[in-house]
């Protein structure tokens, strides 16, 4: 950890402000050059927990940085990881408050997993995830990012929370054994035009060992004992390109 808990805690508060403000900062990357993940995961706690404060209660993990391109682009070798929350659930047919609330989203499809059993790691495997899911289900993410044009590094979206904004799940779940996790995919259309295709096999290659890395990390994290991936929360995670989101935009 390079930075002082005086930084940690004013950026936190920062990208706070930003989202509830719908404005953008500089990359941390470029004020911190020697900002290291250790600081950026900090960070992300000190947001929670200012979400927190404001009566957010937290329902999930999100997954990101789950396919082999977005981690040649950032340039790690695997996935960060952020907190959901009740106030960023959607269920099919809601509107999403796009053009109010967030303020450069782009959206991808994901799988997302419903635990009946907490995950604490390490020893975390892809059969012990499978054994702790109660089921599978489709799900839209609309991330967002409170760093200027998207113009981020690994450190950056990890501090951002994972560059969390919300999600949407479908109307269908499915058992883990009755849905091939590596083949089963999404087909992304507008207006009846197909704009983007992904599959599981593009996140880290079957989408339980997305799971896995995150509980192990809370397991042998002092500063996150609270919060591992808990029954009945959800963890997205699988194959997408981003594309942008319209609406109303601040100036």
């Amino acid at each position: 950890m390079n930075l002082s808990q005086e930084k940690i805690l004013s950026y936190g508060n920062t990208l706070y402000d930003c989202l509830r403000e719908r404005r953008t900062i500089d990359p941390l990357t470029d004020q911190e050059p020697g900002i290291t993940i250790e600081d950026a995961y900090n960070i992300s706690l000190q947001l929670l927990q200012r979400r927190l404060d404001d009566g957010e209660k937290i329902i999930g993990k999100k997954i990101g940085v789950t396919s082999k391109a977005v981690m040649d682009m950032l340039q790690v070798n695997q996935p960060d990881f952020g907190y959901l929350t009740d106030r960023m659930v959607y269920n099919n047919g809601d509107e999403v408050p796009i053009g109010s609330e967030m303020i450069q989203p782009r959206a991808e499809g994901e799988i997302a997993f419903i635990l009946k059993h907490d995950l604490e790691g390490p020893g975390i495997t892809n059969a012990g995830v499978l054994r702790a899911t109660e089921c599978v289900m489709p799900c839209f993410e609309i991330v967002d990012s409170r760093i200027r044009d998207w113009k981020i590094k690994i450190q950056d979206t990890i501090a951002d929370n994972a560059s969390c904004g919300a999600f949407l799940l479908g109307d269908r779940a499915l058992s883990p054994r009755d849905v091939d996790l590596v083949t089963c995919g999404m087909v992304h259309t507008k207006n009846s035009e197909v704009i983007a295709t992904g599959a599981g096999a593009a996140a880290l290659g079957v989408a339980p060992a997305l799971l896995g890395p995150v509980a192990r990390r809370l397991g042998q994290n002092q500063h996150q004992p609270r919060h591992p991936p808990r029954r009945g929360r959800r963890g997205p995670g699988l194959a997408g390109k981003l594309r942008g989101v319209a609406g109303e935009h601040p100036g």
